[in-house]
């Protein structure tokens, strides 16, 4: 399919668009963008909402001058368009200063200092997941430069923010995060999206290898595919917008990502939003810890670097990681003591329908809240899709075919694009999701089909292959509401 015109994000007005000098009029009143935060159910891009942020200045050269030499990690990657995602186990590592950094990726690759090993024009570098209370430690002022409350979360600022730097091709592997949505607010240069909705997770091919608490990562490199190895993902409905400066995305819970940057340098700063749901998927989480470390660490303890992600850090032990568990579950059940009865009753509801369908569990996988949410939700949705415009643009279903093995992607156009249900997707993304139910029912067999191709030393069972069963985001989710289950039997 020949693609469009470029996303609508790209053409949507400058930040700044018809600002008065001295003042600025937002599109959304705090209450409004909050209020749309919370029911859009599809990416969507926020403009002019950041334009009198003080953090809009934040270029990678005055964070240099503001940190006075810090040192910062670095990951470093290689510019390489091959099939194998580039996780993080993967990757080199340098600590340098921001200004080592300019001074690398000006092309000067230097002969002494951290990055001697790198040539720039093979590699990539990425200060990613900088949390600004350990960056800024010494200087909590320059928290207030960036204003989520204009987003409708009073008092939340830099203190609740992660700073991103990164040069050209610079990129995080494809993956989902755990908890909460995401608010990203891109300062300098662009970054790419590649999103992909939750419904399509049999696509993705999740894997929980490596290792990293709140993070479900792919095995599939989404800008340059393996089709014959992952067929399933020519199924997957790519999403893609290029987030410029002074533009904020949203990014709905549970929305697969994959992030490249574009230009020489770019800085992003975002902040992840806690919701209800993050207190279930706690308990997932930490089923998913005592598992992953049980069964890896009996594999080979004495190498854990192999599986765990250089972002996990904390003590990995059995007995900790029990800890840890009944913390959760502790937790999730003052959650429900203090919140309204309808909230409590639902989680009954829930217990009573999976006894009623005999714990059958393509039913649990696709487990719905109750109808008059559904009804209510519904209602706000509809409000909130109306808001489209020059201010909040929808990212939308890319109109592209798969990407070539040179990895050229082109994004979608700025029309609505009708799906082969006849459902137009650039509409809210409301597709049911029991739709997911048949296609992961295809996908298995699919992938059992292709796999009993191979040789027979090929189809020896390894414990990655066990946990990726084991550790599907459905299979967790389903003994998350066993346990609770059985433990709400106080109530």
């Amino acid at each position: 399919m020949a693609a469009g015109p470029r996303a609508t994000a790209d053409t949507a007005p400058a930040a700044g668009a018809g600002e008065v000098e001295g003042e600025h009029i937002k599109p959304f009143t705090p209450e409004k963008a909050k209020e749309i935060i919370m029911s859009l159910q599809q990416p969507a891009i926020f403009c002019n909402m950041a334009v009198d942020w003080p953090a809009q200045h934040w270029t990678a050269e005055h964070l240099s001058e503001v940190l006075h030499g810090k040192q910062i990690r670095f990951r470093m990657g290689m510019k390489r368009t091959d099939t194998v995602p580039q996780f993080e186990t993967t990757c080199g590592y340098v600590e340098a200063t921001l200004e080592e950094f300019l001074t690398w990726n000006c092309d000067q690759s230097p002969l002494s200092g951290p990055f001697r090993d790198y040539d720039h024009s093979k590699f990539w570098a990425y200060a990613d997941y900088k949390y600004f209370v350990s960056l800024f430690d010494d200087k909590t002022d320059i928290f207030e430069g960036v204003i989520w409350s204009d987003f409708g979360f009073p008092g939340r600022n830099g203190r609740e923010s992660t700073l991103w730097i990164g040069s050209m091709g610079a990129h995080t592997p494809c993956h989902l995060d755990s908890y909460g949505c995401n608010l990203v607010f891109q300062v300098q240069g662009r970054k790419r999206w590649h999103l992909f909705p939750p419904e399509d997770t049999p696509f993705l091919y999740p894997t929980r290898i490596p290792y990293e608490e709140s993070s479900v990562f792919s095995k599939i490199n989404v800008v340059n595919p393996d089709l014959k190895r992952f067929p399933r993902f020519c199924k997957a409905r790519r999403h893609m917008v290029t987030l410029n400066p002074g533009q904020v995305l949203f990014v709905p819970r549970h929305w697969w990502h994959y992030v490249e940057s574009i230009d020489p340098v770019t800085v992003s700063i975002n902040s992840w939003i806690e919701l209800e749901e993050d207190h279930q998927a706690r308990v997932e989480e930490a089923i998913t810890r005592i598992l992953v470390c049980a069964l890896k660490t009996a594999e080979d303890p004495y190498n854990t670097r192999a599986w765990l992600n250089p972002t996990e850090v904390e003590e990995t032990s059995h007995e900790v990681n029990c800890r840890y568990l009944n913390r959760a579950v502790s937790a999730l059940f003052d959650y429900y003591r203090t919140s309204k009865v309808v909230e409590v009753q639902a989680m009954r509801t829930n217990r009573e329908h999976m006894k009623k369908e005999g714990l059958n569990v393509h039913n649990h996988m696709e487990m719905e809240q109750t109808g008059s949410q559904d009804l209510s939700l519904g209602v706000v949705k509809q409000e909130a899709a109306s808001l489209f415009g020059p201010d909040l643009v929808p990212v939308i279903l890319t109109s592209e075919e798969l990407p070539s093995k040179t990895g050229s992607i082109f994004e979608g156009d700025g029309k609505d694009f009708v799906g082969e249900d006849g459902e137009h997707s650039g509409k809210l993304h409301c597709t049911k999701r029991q739709r997911m139910m048949s296609k992961s029912e295809d996908a298995i067999v699919e992938q059992n089909a292709s796999n009993s191709n191979m040789a027979p030393s090929q189809t020896l069972i390894s414990t990655d292959d066990l946990l990726d069963c084991l550790l599907n985001p459905q299979v967790t989710r389903i003994v998350a509401q066993l346990l609770i289950q059985g433990r709400s039997l106080w109530f």
